[in-house]
């Protein structure tokens, strides 16, 4: 057995000897949980989208009716400007760690069990949808434990292994399929073991579908080789599911647990767009992203006890590239209409981002908080 798989074996077995704290109490009331992850997103592009879309005097943008609003501070263990990695193994764990790290201490501490893994420890289904590879660093902090986020296939073999999410739904073939071990040392095949795991595995919009109604009961969908196509370079030809649509799905398989679920849906590509400076892809991204929420409010809309009994949560991880909007200051643009805007950089800032929420617990995310508090609430909101 070599080193990673002794640690993560004893990390492991660490966790089943955790106790939870107060602060983890699994007495609430959300049967399901939702959280939505516009990757590097800052307020400015929320700005941007809605100006574009609607006007400057036109509604806002689906998650912004959301009922609550907060923000939080994202730095990470051992910086003040966080990576992916880090932010989301705050919300995952409700801890601080390095960047890059998966939910998982250098230095050998124990972690607590990710939230889908509290979730899962309840009898609740769990889902995972990303545009980005599905084993990248966001996804991963909520369903494994790695020692940095290039573990790309062993993340991949926790999922199916040792977590074992029911609903997989991104990019990322390559780490499924490599035969090129990863830095722990990870290897193989994983569609393979995906198979005699019980996942049906699609590869486009018209197999999802038909997994989807065929009722699939574990679903593994990877849909590029690495990350999937942003929306301003897709054709009518083009088969990969748009985000809206896969979590249309995640939530048709999801819904049908009596326990409930817990569902991470990204919208991954804000974040590389913003790395581009490129704003014709933040602006379809964010856009697309809205829809995936609009998906999702739909969804809870049409049944009462649906909506009553779900936690829905809208976070960005951090913000990238510094975007501003400049103008035009001499008028007041129409819907569609070009804007003046700019970046500082091309890499993360430290810059706190916007939480929109509502449901059971969400209350609690209406002020000022550490990343690591989103964890907490949803922990808190469990039934």
């Amino acid at each position: 057995m070599h080193t990673l798989r002794k640690l993560l074996l004893s990390t492991t077995t660490a966790l089943v000897f955790l106790t939870l704290s107060p602060m983890q109490s699994l007495a609430g009331n959300a049967r399901n949980i939702i959280i939505m992850i516009p990757d590097g997103m800052g307020l400015a592009d929320v700005t941007a989208a809605r100006t574009f879309k609607h006007g400057p005097n036109g509604a806002p943008l689906s998650f912004e009716t959301l009922q609550h609003i907060g923000y939080q501070r994202s730095h990470s263990a051992n910086s003040l400007v966080t990576d992916s990695a880090a932010a989301a193994s705050a919300w995952a764990c409700g801890e601080k760690f390095d960047n890059n790290e998966i939910c998982y201490h250098g230095d050998g501490r124990p972690v607590r069990p990710s939230i889908l893994e509290l979730a899962r420890k309840m009898g609740k289904a769990t889902g995972l949808v990303t545009t980005d590879g599905i084993t990248e660093a966001t996804p991963a902090a909520f369903a494994a434990h790695a020692p940095t986020r290039d573990c790309r296939q062993e993340i991949g073999r926790q999922y199916l292994e040792t977590t074992k999410v029911d609903v997989l739904l991104g990019g990322g073939r390559s780490a499924f399929t490599t035969e090129t071990s990863d830095q722990g040392g990870t290897k193989g095949n994983l569609l393979i073991t995906a198979r005699q795991k019980g996942y049906t595995v699609v590869s486009d919009r018209d197999e999802l579908s038909k997994a989807v109604a065929g009722g699939a009961r574990k679903l593994l969908g990877l849909f590029q080789s690495r990350g999937m196509t942003p929306e301003c370079h897709r054709t009518p030809e083009n088969r990969e599911p748009s985000l809206p649509e896969m979590t249309a799905a995640a939530l048709a398989l999801l819904g049908k647990d009596r326990d409930g679920f817990f569902l991470l849906v990204e919208g991954a590509l804000v974040d590389k767009a913003n790395h581009r400076n490129n704003y014709p892809m933040q602006l379809g991204e964010v856009l697309a992203f809205d829809e995936a929420v609009a998906v999702v409010k739909n969804w809870l809309k049409a049944d009462r006890k649906r909506k009553e009994s779900t936690l829905l949560i809208v976070v960005a991880d951090h913000e990238t590239g510094g975007f501003v909007v400049t103008g035009p200051t001499a008028s007041l643009p129409g819907p569609g209409a070009p804007l003046k805007t700019a970046w500082i950089g091309k890499g993360h800032t430290a810059v706190d981002t916007m939480i929109w929420s509502e449901g059971p617990g969400s209350e609690k995310l209406s002020r000022a908080m550490d990343n690591t508090t989103v964890y907490k609430v949803m922990a808190d909101a469990l039934r």
